[in-house]
């Protein structure tokens, strides 16, 4: 992109600072961004998410059903891809705002994510995957399908992962940045952004999952995994249409981002010996680091001085070059201290979806709600919230607290961490009964027999994780955007979605080590295969007791955070 051309003063007040057209043109405030591009952005947004969450809802139906794996087996393979997944979009942002840039990223990443859809959807359809099955139901045993499908799902499966990886983080900040948080109706417009962005992507899965999933579970996989694929196509062509209004970052011949802050560390690390009377020197030279949050991580103020003593350009950080790495550091505690909200967060399409499949899920005669579907109520609850939550909670709080978003974003991240460790609590009573119920029914070794329980027992647990989703969710998302440098926006939003992925891994990695405890000298796990054996009510105590842990280790994290400069908190 060539540099901006001058224009006139005139037009000079409706441009917008940093932000460029198509044609790399000071953009105009009255021709692009705001809402008319978001809407383009959120449409695309809907239909990746629809994509993702129709492979990821159902996939461990379909690795215990065609692929034949166990219970643990399944869950541990959909904690380890959809870790992947969240971790993938740091490499995805590394990519975008070093080198490619968001829009350009965004396009590249959905043609993978096409291809990898493709690849799945034919996975799905070959002979001895297709509608005769793998598994016999009359038998216990599944059968093995051939080894060479299973490495071309499998292969499918994290391509889709790696196009998501560069899609995700990079869509979103691309939509935030349609709005300038300088500006005072555009701020307040950029804070509603991150609450219907969420609300979107919530109801397009309420309305298309539980047609997909009954497609994958009562007619074809094909086709289950086929549509996915022509919604991403539809996707792109949306995205593209909206080139014309979007506003674009202008990087310029500036360092990479990651560049500025790695040399920071390593200047740092360099001056490990240098005295704190030394860099006292130096700041009063410069001028007094102009934040409280200066007297944070000071060891870093030590890339201010070159080792030598020499202030030869590209040896010595600049005071802007060192905030920056502050503000990433800054992050660490608030990202490590959510990862057990991450850990509760990957039951919903794992266990959740197992418990739900054994209980009565009969709607009228001759059809069963998909157990996948159940986590509708999740899309459900986040649909209904999200209004009251933007159009009725946050005008009152901020009457009181005079701040744009109501409540500071850490706020609302505790908040819904407290909803969340409420939920397992809740999955854990519940638990408790339908094993009660089994053993009462003399169902204890019939595995393949319903329990006569409602599957409705499980909505409670689902909505309060809905409720919990619109304030931690959409409290994370929003905080890693806005307390990041605007050149790490889409690494913030990376890292937002990493924790979820750590998470994921974190929870395979707990399976294992409890099967491996519970499991021993022929006695049934807590996860065994059958569930009325099982006891997911053990493991859902765990998850409530390691979310009371964490909620106590964020809230002191988040009593001392000191929000940046500019922040909308």
């Amino acid at each position: 992109m060539s540099a901006p051309p001058t224009i006139s003063s005139p037009l000079l007040l409706d441009t917008v600072d940093g932000a460029f057209d198509h044609k790399g043109r000071p953009a105009l405030r009255s021709k692009s961004g705001t809402w008319r591009s978001a809407s383009f952005i959120i449409g695309v947004e809907m239909a990746e998410r629809f994509a993702y969450y129709g492979i990821g809802s159902n996939l461990i139906m379909y690795l215990t059903g065609p692929l034949g794996q166990s219970t643990a087996t399944a869950a541990q393979n959909v904690n380890a891809w959809s870790g992947t997944a969240s971790l993938l979009p740091l490499l995805g942002a590394f990519v975008a705002d070093s080198f490619l840039g968001r829009y350009r990223t965004i396009v590249v990443a959905s043609l993978i994510y096409i291809l990898g859809l493709g690849l799945l959807t034919m996975s799905s359809i070959i002979p001895s995957l297709s509608s005769f099955g793998c598994e016999d139901a009359s038998k216990s045993l599944p059968c093995s399908p051939p080894q060479p499908q299973v490495i071309l799902f499998f292969f499918s499966l994290y391509l889709v992962a790696l196009g998501q990886g560069g899609h995700k983080p990079c869509v979103q900040a691309f939509g935030a940045d349609q709005f300038e948080g300088r500006n005072p109706k555009e701020c307040k417009a950029k804070s509603s952004f991150f609450n219907w962005w969420y609300f979107g992507l919530c109801a397009c899965s309420l309305v298309t999952l539980p047609i997909l999933n009954s497609i994958q579970d009562n007619f074809s996989w094909g086709l289950g995994f086929g549509i996915p694929c022509a919604t991403m196509v539809v996707a792109l062509v949306i995205f593209v249409l909206g080139t014309r209004t979007y506003r674009y970052s202008f990087q310029g011949n500036e360092k990479s981002p990651f560049v500025r802050v790695g040399r920071v560390f390593v200047a740092a690390i360099r001056n490990w010996r240098t005295t704190s009377s030394a860099i006292a020197i130096e700041e009063e030279t410069r001028g007094t680091l102009p934040h409280q949050s200066s007297e944070e991580f000071r060891f870093l103020n030590k890339a201010l001085l070159a080792p030598d003593g020499s202030k030869e350009d590209g040896k010595v950080c600049s005071i802007g070059e060192v905030e920056e790495a502050k503000a990433v550091l800054r992050l660490v505690p608030v990202w490590l201290t959510s990862l057990a909200y991450a850990i509760v967060f990957a039951q919903s399409s794992t266990f959740f979806t197992k418990q739900g499949a054994t209980m009565n899920r009969r709607v009228v005669p001759g059809f069963d709600v998909p157990a996948a579907s159940l986590q509708s109520f999740i899309s459900l609850a986040i649909v209904l919230f999200i209004p009251i939550y933007d159009c009725i909670f946050v005008p009152m709080a901020r009457a009181f607290t005079g701040k744009p978003s109501g409540i500071t974003m850490l706020q609302r991240i505790g908040t819904g961490m407290v909803l969340s460790a409420i939920s397992m609590a809740i999955a854990a009573v519940v638990e408790m009964v339908r094993l009660k119920t089994a053993q009462e029914y003399g169902l204890v070794d019939l595995p393949g027999v319903t329990v006569p329980m409602s599957v409705w027992w499980l909505a409670p647990q689902y909505v309060l994780f809905g409720i919990a989703d619109v304030f931690t969710m959409v409290g994370l998302q929003e905080f890693f955007y806005d307390q990041v440098p605007s050149e790490f926006r889409s690494v913030g939003l990376a890292l937002y979605l990493s924790i979820f992925g750590v998470g994921s891994f974190l929870s395979s990695f707990l399976v294992s080590v409890i099967v491996s405890a519970t499991g021993g000298d022929g006695q049934d796990s807590w996860f065994a295969n059958n569930l009325n054996r099982a006891h997911l009510d053990y493991f859902y105590c765990l998850l409530c007791g390691l979310s009371v842990i964490e909620l106590a280790a964020f809230l002191y994290i988040a009593k001392s955070y000191i929000y940046n400069r500019g922040s909308t908190a």
